[in-house]
């Protein structure tokens, strides 16, 4: 049960964005293994002047930040960010280099999901440690 927050600068087209999230939840369903309807992205567009960023990045620069269940193996981790990155390069066209991943793993104990249940108390009928 990822939770995907997105950001980008502004002024990009409705496809664009529909494109940059089909490739991080199609990342995520192959490298963590997660079921396709487990689709939980928000993509926030900022006015370039409140998003600084690198002078060395360009105007398609896309900070992901991914909260998870913990238990991912760094081979899985390795996984996604080459599936993010491959799937971003074909569809919308975005460079590796403009490209930012990071991944928080709050304990289960800190999820509370499933009519307020503590994450740790749920079976999820998927493995999480994969």
């Amino acid at each position: 049960m990822p939770i995907v927050k997105i950001e980008i600068i502004s002024g990009k087209s409705t496809d664009y964005k529909k494109a940059v999230m089909a490739g991080v939840h199609s990342a995520l369903v192959e490298a963590f293994s997660i079921p396709e309807y487990d689709n939980i992205q928000r993509l926030y567009e900022l006015d370039k002047l409140c998003f600084e960023i690198p002078p060395t990045k360009t105007e398609d620069f896309t900070l992901i930040e991914i909260s998870a269940f913990p238990g991912r193996s760094l081979e899985a981790k390795k996984k996604l960010y080459s599936c993010i990155v491959n799937n971003l390069a074909s569809n919308p066209g975005i460079k590796g280099d403009d490209i930012f991943i990071v991944i928080n793993e709050p304990s289960l104990e800190s999820w509370g999901i499933r009519g307020g249940k503590p994450a740790s108390e749920i079976n999820f009928g998927f493995k999480i440690d994969v």
